[in-house]
């Protein structure tokens, strides 16, 4: 657990249609809820109100489901979500979606809030800084990543007969991926002279960082 390991995860492959990806999105629900990272970071959202009326970005948007709570919760807020899955099928949907490489399009100019849910984590050495350039221009980022320690991994097999082959590969892949304190700040260049930061970690395996301009 000492070095971060990035390989590719099978579901960053699969078809958006292929029934084990399907499968796997469920799976991912289901995780996502038992770690709380959606309702985290809803509340992290809710105490930059003023920023956030400016705009809500969400990166790699996945299933959309995030974006779509914010853009509820901040239904003044224009609210974009960037993804290399197409935007899906919700009836009466007012984000913007992106699809495509997140390094070939500029990002928004407008400031507003960034946030990013098991995302970051793909990415190591100059494409993690990169992504970090990329969201220079956002007042505040929101990050839950994977937190690089055993026991997540014990959580996972626990969890295995209520997963599919795909989910369970890709979690124990995210875990060897993630971060420990200080390397996700560090990662991305959010500079301690630019940014106030503040970081946690949940035991059920979530690395938390709250970035802010003052």
């Amino acid at each position: 657990m000492i070095e971060r390991i990035v390989i590719p995860e099978l579901l960053d492959h699969l078809p958006a249609d292929d029934p084990e990806a399907r499968r796997s999105r469920r799976d991912l629900r289901r995780i996502n809820f038992f770690m709380g990272n959606e309702r985290w970071i809803c509340r992290a959202v809710r105490r930059f109100p003023e920023v956030a009326g400016r705009g809500i970005v969400e990166i790699g948007a996945g299933d959309g489901a995030l974006c779509h709570r914010l853009a509820r919760m901040f239904p003044l807020a224009p609210v974009s979500a960037y993804d290399l899955a197409p935007a899906p099928e919700i009836p009466g949907s007012r984000v913007a979606w992106h699809q495509g490489n997140l390094f070939k399009v500029p990002a928004p100019s407008g400031g507003g809030v960034l946030v990013a849910n098991l995302f970051v984590h793909h990415f190591e050495g100059e494409e993690l800084a990169a992504l970090g350039r990329w969201m220079g221009n956002f007042e505040v980022v929101i990050l839950n990543e994977p937190d690089r320690c055993r026991l997540p991994h014990w959580l996972g097999g626990v969890m295995r007969p209520f997963m599919n082959r795909v989910t369970w590969h890709d979690m124990h892949v995210s875990i060897d991926a993630g971060f420990r304190q200080g390397e996700l700040a560090n990662g991305l260049g959010l500079d301690s002279n630019r940014w106030r930061l503040r970081e946690t970690s949940t035991w059920r395996g979530a690395r938390r960082v709250v970035a802010w301009q003052p």
